[in-house]
């Protein structure tokens, strides 16, 4: 690989993060992550890793109990017609299993259209592997879904996958039942395999339906499901996820992937998995009760504090808040970039403490945008609101 990783871009999340450690008292509002703490089951469940000397090397695709828990959990809530263990395997996390896949599926020059804004890793880990990541928006206008004609025009023949992400980073869309039919059928037309990033799987609002595209009839031979346990079970630090797919010759690959990047997923952090899946599920529907409470905090502070400057519909999923700028807006000098998704963050995190991700750094779609992370705790997002008026008043 050498060189050709020059030309693959970090995420300008990674500039942000660095600009914050210089800020002091910062509101951390930059971060995918959660404040909660992982639950006691997945606690007590490490801890007897550690007691009874789980410190050897596993299975490569995982231990099997907790191989069993996810094909249970993914036939049973997720409603994917796995057939046995060893159709899934335990990755670092979401990101790792993405990047494993990237290598396995794909040819130099394949092209996997990707929503537009979207995660950046999902667009470096298809440049790592020499593909090509062919943008497609989402519209804001359709709560960030698809135009479907639209994204079936973007297909060529260079085209080998389509990825989604639903419930959506950054912008909290998701896709309905009747778009993962439609994608579905779209890709079995095509002949194409449809990557299908689940991290925020569980964080739903306002009664907002996830639909695993392996679920729909005849979708799972050509589908990639992509989980991690990150978010649901505020593990983003322990890193684990995992990978369900029908395909042996793939999963051959990937095998192979996962082995010479890891060897094996961390011992002990896999029995902390099998910890939250065996454990009651109730911690992940109370952070998602009090996910939806911070988002709407945080959405009357926007329109109490932030003098029209945002706007933007509440989120029905994940939980990020990506925020219109008024273009009318202008900071006392702009960035070379001219970008005013940039401008924006710097303002904030100069004048206000306040983390935030400019809307470009997701995609071109993204410019003029800025996001916001509503999962820290409620005296976070209070003050980051508080200092935001004061920075925009000032």
């Amino acid at each position: 690989m050498g060189h050709f990783l020059d030309a693959v871009p970090f995420s300008g999340i990674i500039r942000i993060r660095d600009m914050m450690y210089a800020v002091k008292d910062p509101f951390r509002l930059d971060q995918g992550d959660v404040s909660f703490d992982a639950p006691d089951t997945v606690k007590r469940a490490m801890h007897r890793a550690i007691d009874e000397n789980h410190s050897h090397y596993l299975q490569t695709t995982g231990v099997p109990r907790l191989l069993n828990l996810i094909v249970a959990k993914l036939r049973s809530i997720n409603q994917i017609p796995v057939d046995g263990p060893d159709e899934v395997m335990v990755t670092n996390g979401g990101i790792h299993g993405l990047y494993i896949l990237c290598q396995s599926l794909l040819e130099s020059g394949d092209e996997v259209i990707v929503p537009d804004p979207e995660w950046p890793p999902c667009m470096g880990n298809i440049r790592s592997a020499r593909g090509v990541p062919v943008p497609c928006r989402l519209h804001e206008s359709l709560g960030w879904r698809y135009d479907l004609a639209e994204l079936a025009s973007t297909i060529t023949p260079r085209t080998k996958a389509i990825y989604i992400n639903s419930p959506h980073n950054p912008t909290g869309g998701v896709l309905t039942r009747d778009d993962v039919t439609a994608i579905v059928q779209l890709c079995r037309e095509r002949n194409l395999w449809l990557i299908s990033d689940e991290a925020y799987e569980d964080v739903l609002f306002d009664g907002a339906e996830h639909v695993s595209p392996g679920s729909i009839p005849g979708a799972y031979e050509r589908t990639i499901s992509v989980f991690t346990l990150s978010k649901s079970y505020a593990m983003t630090g322990l890193r684990l996820g995992y990978l369900a797919l029908a395909d042996a010759s793939l999963r051959e690959r990937l095998k192979k992937a996962l082995f010479y990047t890891a060897s094996n997923v961390s011992s002990v952090i896999q029995y902390g998995g099998i910890g939250a899946l065996e454990g009651s599920q109730e911690s992940v529907a109370e952070y998602c009760r009090e996910l939806q409470e911070r988002r709407d905090l945080f959405y009357a502070g926007i329109r109490e504090y932030a003098g029209g400057i945002f706007s933007g519909a509440p989120p029905k999923g994940a939980f990020y808040a990506f925020l219109k700028i008024d273009p009318s807006w202008r900071p006392e000098s702009m960035p070379e970039s001219g970008s005013i998704s940039w401008a924006m963050a710097e303002f904030l995190i100069a004048r206000g403490r306040i983390g935030c991700v400019p809307g470009i750094d997701f995609g071109l779609n993204g410019e003029g945008y800025i996001r916001f992370c509503f999962a820290r705790d409620r005296a976070e997002l209070q003050g980051a609101l508080e200092s935001m008026r004061s920075a925009i008043n000032r």
